[in-house]
């Protein structure tokens, strides 16, 4: 999702994806920086998922985006490249914090029991960055953004994020004339950015951002999963009934984070693209090119 949004901002870059190269094994990581020899990087390589995934293959999504990233930064270092922005996640965040989420809260606790297996390995991604500017002056950085969404997402009913999940099953329960089933209560509040937005803010750290320390990037401003369905629904017409399944998980309630940070490098809050358009720009690409999408069955 984020590579093809880039490819609107950098077109003339080389695009890796997992069927090029897997990265969890370092032959083929040293491989394709033996292919390429970049000189930047930006590191969005990972095994990701929803809260299903998530809790089903905790201990799998802590070994794979380890063994990615470890390989990644260290083919990196190795080759001499002038820059990586890695992409983090808000999920690195302590889950008994104070709010918003800022920075310097990074490491002052454990993250949320849901994710931890992927949280931590991404806090390494963090930890090597650090580890390898202090000891061989790698200009090393990570950015960490909110939920995302977009074009071009991954649709799978059980390996995908809450909205593309959502806009899945509105679409499946509109065609067999069925209730809409979702997971929790509606309750938990998330903040969202729009993958066009993320592609742009990249490569404004790319030019303008670097620090040690990590960065929020993500557009701020709390919805509820409840109100993303209601507004998933309104946009693809759905008019059935919401049925919310409270025996299943709803995740970490709330994570609202600072974006202070990176509005003082530069970045502009009106650069965002407004949430309502942009749900409902992915919500007519979902519908423009289902089935032929990711995850789609």
């Amino acid at each position: 999702m984020i590579g093809s949004a880039l490819k609107k901002v950098l077109p003339d870059a080389v695009y890796i994806s997992s069927k090029d190269y897997n990265l969890k094994y370092f032959e083929e990581a040293n491989q394709m920086f033996t292919d390429h020899r970049p000189d930047y990087v930006i590191h969005l390589a990972a095994r990701v998922g929803g809260v299903k995934a998530n809790t089903d293959y905790i201990g799998e999504f802590f070994l794979d985006n380890t063994l990615i990233n470890i390989n990644v930064l260290e083919c990196a270092r190795k080759f001499n490249t002038k820059k990586i922005v890695s992409l983090l996640s808000t999920c690195v965040y302590p889950d008994d914090v104070s709010y918003p989420l800022t920075e310097e809260q990074f490491h002052s606790g454990p993250p949320h029991i849901s994710n931890f297996g992927y949280a931590y390995s991404k806090r390494m991604v963090d930890v090597q960055s650090r580890a390898y500017r202090k000891q061989y002056g790698c200009n090393f950085v990570t950015a960490i953004p909110n939920n995302l969404f977009g074009e071009n997402d991954n649709y799978d009913l059980e390996d995908s994020h809450v909205i593309p999940a959502i806009m899945h099953k509105i679409y499946l329960a509109q065609k067999n004339k069925e209730d809409l089933q979702l997971w929790g209560d509606g309750s938990p509040l998330r903040e969202f950015t729009y993958s066009g937005d993320l592609a742009k803010i990249l490569v404004f750290l790319l030019e303008k951002y670097d620090d040690a320390e990590p960065i929020n990037i993500g557009n701020t401003g709390e919805y509820s999963i409840a109100e993303i369905a209601d507004l998933i629904a309104e946009h693809m017409g759905y008019t059935g009934e919401i049925i919310w399944d409270t025996t299943k998980p709803k995740g970490q309630f709330r994570k609202p984070s600072s974006n202070s940070k990176l509005l003082e490098l530069g970045w502009k809050k009106q650069s965002y693209t407004n949430f309502e358009d942009a749900i409902k720009l992915s919500c007519d690409w979902f519908l423009e090119n289902y089935p032929n999408l990711r995850g789609a069955k």
